[in-house]
């Protein structure tokens, strides 16, 4: 026997659902909730719901669509998966290395199965947990997962639920935690059912979605408890160590209680139960220390937050492009200014937004931000899907691993960056709504012929040939220049784990020197010196403090001087230094 409920306050006299072809009436409850028990469904069985007889459409709640957002609903036991990470305990997310990947470009069959073959490459790298791109149902079979809309069902076409529980089962056993990113900020267009059943959204606030979802306004409860249904879920169910929150700036709540808040205190609670650490980060562009201070700080409480800025700075000051929101960028005292509090703008003027922006992270340690010097945003936003390895250095992207994971801050890898992958990482869409992709297609080109673009030149979205363009190459592995880079991430990586200044998210001991017209920089971070040349030629750089110095990893030949270090141009040297 199988109970079925639905929150379906839209209804106005009956509500029915379809399971394997027979139809059962539900008894309306409370606050417009439906059930009825049907005896002979069970795990497997396929089943909608019909509002005021109208077409049987999936359960917002689905575990499973495995005909994707248009099809029926399927029953899922998730009590019967065979778990053995029992012994499991955890990340902890201040020492963690997290590498961001997409289900369907990571590996060749671009399935969870597919992810699985890959995992001891990760391990033998030295990162600590995987954050997976959006798995929730999307429509069609390809896409970054960012338009879901059965939040509760993974992808049928990475492989649904089991086997996304096969691949959490296999990161653990070898070591690996998983992050899960989420989408709260809106749904995608296509297969969105949601109004037809009750309030999940509203006019009272707009995203650049269009309607907000509705966590304030009447019927609001319900909406927040489908939310944050849907984050515990992801810890519980499918035993994901962390949840990473997308655009949590778009999240619009005028409650006494922000609903982040609440799904904090509720995650928390869980971990207690579990009796691992579970965690959530934030993405957000504000600068806005609230969400990751202490509730008793008059914050929600959150673990850590993404700060894109890092990489903004990074990429402006390493590739020259100051164009869009880089205008904002490129000079190394801004980059200076990153390295030491991750964000650069705290209460400054942006040229690029034309009015003041952020608040000094005062009082908040370095692994309350994640940063990284790729992601899936910064490379896949671009017209055409370059990584930096295409725009610039291959000197220069070593100098960039060596501040990312040497930083007091959690370090994230995207895909294919530890190797300097050549493979481009681009947006693309399997919208099957033809005017949907139309629309996709068109506001692409028009959106980046405003930034000079060809349109021609910009790639479509829906053509499948994007897609394929982005899957990795793992056969690049074995060739230079790429092994001699992955060599240099593995290295940087035990490094980190080796000394404790590395490791840890200190920021009173991170120190940062700079020289914008020589071109040099170098930080810091107790007895750990990295220090940069990003001058067209050899040239001695400056130490910060005093002490004898031994090279512990360089990318080129360097000499050491009593106060200083002649390194070639583009390379980067990390000293020990003894007072």
């Amino acid at each position: 026997m199988t109970e079925f409920a639905v929150w379906a306050p839209a209804a106005s006299d009956r509500v029915e659902v379809d399971v394997d072809g027979d139809r059962y009436a539900m008894r309306r409850g409370d606050r417009g909730w439906w059930r009825v028990s049907v005896e002979d469904a069970k795990a497997g069985s396929d089943y909608g719901f019909s509002i005021d007889g109208g077409q049987v459409l999936p359960d917002p709640r689905s575990a499973w669509q495995p005909q994707g957002v248009h099809g029926l609903s399927r029953v899922v036991d998730h009590d019967a998966f065979p778990w053995t990470d029992q012994r499991w305990r955890g990340v902890h997310l201040p020492s963690a290395v997290l590498y961001e990947l997409h289900v369907g470009t990571f590996s060749e069959d671009g399935t969870f199965a597919g992810a699985i073959n890959h995992l001891d490459h990760l391990v033998e790298l030295g990162v600590t947990a995987v954050e997976l791109l959006p798995v929730a149902e999307f429509s069609g079979s390809r896409g970054w997962g960012y338009d879901g809309v059965d939040l509760f069902a993974p992808h049928s076409a990475y492989g649904g639920p089991e086997e996304l529980k096969r691949l959490v089962d296999a990161c653990h056993h070898r070591g690996l935690g998983v992050v899960i990113d989420v989408v709260y900020n809106h749904l995608g267009p296509a297969g969105n059912y949601l109004s037809q059943f009750g309030p999940y959204f509203t006019d009272r606030h707009t995203t650049n979605w269009g309607d907000a979802v509705n966590f304030d306004g009447a019927g609001s409860d319900e909406v927040r408890r489908f939310v944050i249904d849907n984050a515990l879920m992801w810890l519980r169910d499918y035993h994901a160590d962390g949840l990473r929150i997308d655009a949590v700036h778009a999240i619009k709540d005028e409650s006494a209680l922000h609903v982040l808040e609440q799904m904090g205190a509720e995650v928390r609670a869980l971990a207690a139960q579990v009796g691992r650490p579970l965690f959530l980060i934030a993405e957000s562009d504000l600068n806005d220390p609230r969400f990751v201070r202490p509730v008793l700080a008059g914050g929600y409480g959150l673990d850590a937050a993404w700060a894109d800025e890092w990489h903004h700075a990074l990429h402006a000051a390493f590739t020259g492009d100051t164009t869009g929101y880089y205008e904002d960028f490129g000079s190394l005292d801004l980059v200076a200014k990153a390295l030491r509090q991750a964000w650069v703008y705290d209460g400054t003027y942006s040229l690029h937004r034309g009015r003041t922006h952020g608040r000094p992270p005062t009082g908040l340690s370095g692994d309350r931000f994640v940063v990284f010097t790729q992601n899936h945003d910064q490379v896949g936003n671009r017209a055409t899907g370059e990584r930096t390895s295409h725009l610039t250095s291959e000197g220069r992207l070593r100098i960039a691993a060596a501040l990312l994971l040497t930083s007091p801050f959690v370090p994230m890898l995207f895909q294919g960056e530890e190797w300097g992958a050549s493979t481009l990482f681009q947006y693309f869409t399997d919208h099957e709504d033809a005017e949907l992709a139309r629309a996709v297609s068109e506001g692409r080109r028009r959106e980046f012929s405003s930034f000079g673009w060809d349109p021609a030149d910009v790639p479509d979205p829906q053509d499948v040939a994007a897609f394929e363009r982005s899957k990795l190459d793992w056969a690049e592995l074995e060739s230079e220049p790429h092994a001699g880079l992955l060599a240099w991430h593995r290295t940087l990586l035990a490094l980190r784990r080796s000394r404790p200044e590395l490791s840890s998210g200190r920021r009173d001991n991170t120190v940062v020197g700079c020289d914008d017209e020589a071109a040099w920089l170098v930080v810091r971070r107790g007895a750990v010196a990295v220090v940069c040349n990003l001058a067209e030629r050899t040239q001695s750089v400056p130490l910060i403090g005093a002490g004898t110095a031994t090279v512990l990893l360089a990318s080129a030949d360097v000499e050491l001087e009593p106060r200083s270090v002649t390194l070639p141009s583009d390379s980067v040297a990390i000293l020990s230094v003894l007072a």
